[in-house]
């Protein structure tokens, strides 16, 4: 992947009424890139989608495409295409006739505008299908119609506003794997908003993570995991315990009353931190081995493993392991320095990363009200 960079935002500001969606946004898209833009909903990842096609003007800043400012450009001017969650599909028109309305417009002659058509067809794996109507489709088949349309007109980069969302979950994976590997084939620049975790790490080369109309941090898919930068950002990704700590001195963390040994260094002496421990991480041993030790509240069986709440210091941990303990066990605990992360404090320190609320339900209810949105 070149470092060519295709599209660039620079302080990119937008509000409706009194409400601040985007706070100066600066953002560099590199060609032939997946990125993807994921945060909660109302975070401003579908105002920056929107400001990149055109649809929406920002209040200020500027977007450059190809070192050109593209602020005044009409959307259709754009070389960019854009997929939402409703695809738009046109009920009237069969399968080949919605995948060659673009091309029409453009003038193409009719038989380049079948070959491309039968081209997208195969890609998106809907070969023989061009002379089905739309409502015979099943969702996924319509969401790779919508996608063979977009790619037809060939555009420098596709945008996708969830495109996903109304699928059922065995679908909504397969699709993942597909659409990675149209963008790998097609060597085009994918824009991708989600607020699902799983579904921004298993595809992205980059990942955005905004809340609050500003960015909270930009890395591959591995770093926002392993590295968050701040505590938003552990909470959003996965499962994570975050502890109010002091960093004693380079690689000496003080938590939960104990001192560890971790690989983190540059903070000042007694600086007061957030410490990131994934409930993966955490190794139960006997009470006696242990640096701290935890009541077990509650246990669920998930398959792999145990999910674990411990309470340890009136602070509820999640632990996760392959061995069952009954509830009210005290267990030990050891963490590896490399299982600990230190963060900076920030606006979300103390908000997120104890588990004394935490209930299965809670968080099914969550994800179903997300999908609504």
């Amino acid at each position: 992947m070149g470092d060519n960079v295709i599209i660039r935002l620079q302080d990119i500001s937008k509000k409706f009424e009194d409400e601040v969606i985007l706070d100066k946004i600066n953002l560099s898209i590199k060609d032939k890139e997946f990125m993807t833009f994921l945060g909660p909903s109302g975070c401003g990842k579908t105002t920056t989608l929107r400001i990149i096609a055109g649809f929406l003007e920002a209040d200020s800043g500027q977007v450059i495409f190809e070192g050109k400012d593209i602020n005044n450009v009409p959307p259709h001017k754009r070389q960019v295409n854009t997929i939402f969650q409703r695809y738009a599909l046109f009920p009237h028109l069969n399968v080949y006739e919605n995948i060659a309305f673009g091309l029409r417009i453009k003038k193409m002659k009719e038989k380049d505008i079948s070959r491309k058509v039968h081209e997208m067809l195969e890609l998106v794996n809907l070969k023989g299908f061009q002379k089905r109507n739309i409502a015979s489709l099943s969702g996924g088949q319509q969401q790779r119609v919508a996608i063979a349309r977009a790619l037809a007109v060939e555009p420098r980069v596709l945008l996708l506003d969830e495109p996903l969302g109304a699928l059922d979950l065995k679908l909504r994976k397969d699709m993942q794997v597909e659409l990675k590997n149209i963008q790998k084939r097609m060597g085009i620049t994918f824009i991708y908003v989600t607020h699902d975790q799983q579904e921004a790490l298993s595809m992205s080369d980059t990942v955005v993570v905004m809340n609050g109309g500003k960015i909270q941090q930009i890395g591959t898919p591995i770093d926002i995991y392993n590295e968050p930068k701040n505590a938003f950002v552990a909470d959003f990704i996965g499962e994570s315990n975050i502890l109010d700590g002091v960093m004693l001195d380079d690689f000496k963390a003080k938590f939960s009353g104990a001192v560890f040994q971790c690989l983190d260094k540059g903070f000042a002496v007694n600086e007061s931190v957030d410490i990131v421990v994934r409930p993966e991480d955490v190794d139960v041993v006997p009470v006696s081995e242990g640096t701290i030790s935890g009541i077990i509240t509650s246990n669920t069986f998930k398959g792999v493993h145990f999910e674990m709440i411990v309470d340890i210091d009136n602070f509820k941990w999640m632990i996760q392991t392959t061995d069952y303990y009954p509830v009210g066990t005290r267990i030990g605990i050891q963490i590896e320095p490399d299982a600990i992360h230190v963060m900076k404090k920030s606006e979300y320190s103390g908000m997120f990363g104890d588990y004394s609320s935490f209930s299965d339900e809670l968080e099914r209810l969550s994800d179903v009200e997300q999908e609504e949105e």
